[in-house]
């Protein structure tokens, strides 16, 4: 840091010193010379920013908000006033971080002429000048910085601009958190549609709803959006707290037009005496299901969701995640497991593989899909598993564990057919499928199905000689191995 700023114009008694410390994260020597001389800039300047960072949902109260990528300060108006600074300093370091870029390869993303007239504050006292001069110990010093970064194998490409709106996974650029819980999307409902009859459950009813976003809030298959209901929640906040819902449409939507959003959700239903309720936000006896119950607790954000009609307005966040997104290779091969509405993701990829036209008949790969639900009147979309399965005999397979109807040996604890249970009856096809180097595991659904998954290839695992922990480890490492429960 002291070689830095000593070619840079500065003292180590500088209270530049201080400020690089303690608000830049220069982790290496090339982040280290680039803020050294952004700031050189920067006091040259005038002003220097404050060191709360906050308001950073409103860039542009701050005269440094859009100067350089690497120092992202924050957008208040309050400035902290520089000391003595003289031309010499300033364009010192102008000079040493514009070498430094060339001769690193660095892409210089906001140009200066160093011959234009600047004020500079030297001494409590404005006053501009210009044509300044570079002295070769500038040059030179950042030369022999390049070169020292080459050789201590500490060079790396400066970091791009982050993009608002923008995240980038494996290389690829993904829509992210486009609207924020203080500031959503408002959308409409398209249509909500009860998609399961009524069982002995409680919480038996599921929607599918279908949400105009105008184009406004993009996604692609596997990422989840927020949804915000007007309250009050448990705490009694108003709105009520933002839930997180995965997509179940394809990036498209459900007509392909890119204008719309489908999520499946469970109605939350908790009744005192027919299981758990320790809550309770309904008047006793005014429930219109369970009037005699002496609790009843109906999920805020679920009951909004499932509440909708045609043209009601819906606060839309996000989107977001990256666990569950499909692989960019064509042939890789799928295997889905799902319980309940952790279906939704799995039908955003399954639609985009088999239904869409954009994406119909690009996939080269395998995908199977294992579905686990209570009753038979729980089935999710089963009428489109079928379909698909009838078109893409060879390269789409779908089977279902109904556990109230179904019984399995391999259940110890209580005998009922579950998702691995299912599995089981494939064990041969499957642990082939998860030896393949392009096989892809996914979960999304109740807690507890990666033990599921342990139950049904471990033994097999360590029939080949691996260790169970390890085999599961070099899957994550690989990024074959996506888990979403909750």
């Amino acid at each position: 840091m002291l070689f830095f700023l000593s070619h840079a114009g500065l003292s180590a008694d500088d209270h530049v010193l201080d400020f690089l410390l303690t608000n830049l994260d220069a982790l290496d020597l090339v982040n280290l010379a680039l803020t050294s001389s952004v700031c050189c800039w920067r006091l040259g300047r005038g002003y220097l920013p404050c060191k709360s960072r906050q308001n950073l949902e409103t860039p542009g109260h701050c005269p440094a908000s859009d100067a350089w990528p690497l120092v992202q300060q924050c957008s208040c108006e309050k400035l902290m006033p520089t000391a003595a600074f003289s031309t010499r300093q300033f364009t010192g370091g102008l000079a040493f971080f514009y070498f430094a870029a060339m001769a690193l390869d660095l892409p210089v993303t906001r140009p200066l002429h160093l011959e234009a007239t600047r004020p500079v504050k030297a001494h409590g006292a404005s006053k501009s000048t210009s044509s300044p001069f570079v002295t070769t110990s500038r040059v030179s010093a950042a030369l022999a910085l390049a070169g020292l970064a080459r050789q201590c194998g500490v060079l790396r490409r400066a970091t791009a601009v982050k993009k608002k709106g923008v995240r980038v996974v494996e290389g690829k650029e993904i829509p992210w958190n486009l609207f924020s819980p203080k500031a959503p999307y408002k959308g409409s409902t398209v249509s909500k549609e009860t998609i399961t009859s009524k069982t002995p459950l409680v919480n038996w009813e599921t929607c599918h709803v279908i949400m105009d976003h105008g184009g406004k809030v993009p996604y692609i298959e596997g990422q989840s959006i927020g949804i915000i209901a007007p309250g009050p929640d448990k705490k009694g906040e108003t709105p009520a707290k933002i839930r997180l819902y995965s997509i179940a449409s394809s990036a498209p939507g459900d007509d392909e037009k890119n204008n719309t959003v489908s999520l499946v959700v469970k109605r939350v239903v908790e009744v005192a005496g027919r299981g758990w309720c320790e809550y309770s936000n309904v008047e006793k006896g005014k429930d219109p299901e369970f009037p005699d119950a002496a609790k009843v607790y109906r999920g805020v954000c679920s009951s909004h969701i499932c509440d909708l009609n045609a043209g009601d307005d819906v606060l839309i966040t996000g989107p977001t995640g990256a666990e569950m997104l499909l692989p960019e290779d064509p042939e890789a091969n799928m295997i889905f497991m799902a319980t309940g509405t952790g279906i939704a993701p799995f039908r955003s990829h399954l639609r985009n593989l088999f239904h869409d036209r954009v994406s119909k008949g690009k996939f080269k790969g395998v995908a199977w899909l294992f579905l686990g639900v209570p009753f038979s009147q729980s089935l999710l979309y089963d009428e489109e598993w079928k379909e698909m399965q009838a078109e893409y005999p060879d390269q789409f397979r779908y089977d279902y564990a109904v556990s109230s109807e179904e019984k399995s040996e391999k259940n110890k604890i209580n005998g009922e057919m579950w998702v691995q249970h299912k599995m089981m009856q494939y064990a041969d096809d499957l642990w082939e499928l998860v030896k393949d180097p392009k096989t892809h595991v996914y979960m999304c659904g109740l807690k507890g199905m990666e033990s599921g998954f342990a139950e049904c290839f471990q033994e097999r695992v360590e029939a080949e000689g691996m260790v169970y922990a390890e085999f599961l480890k070099k899957m994550k490492k690989d990024k074959r191995y996506h888990v979403e429960v909750y």
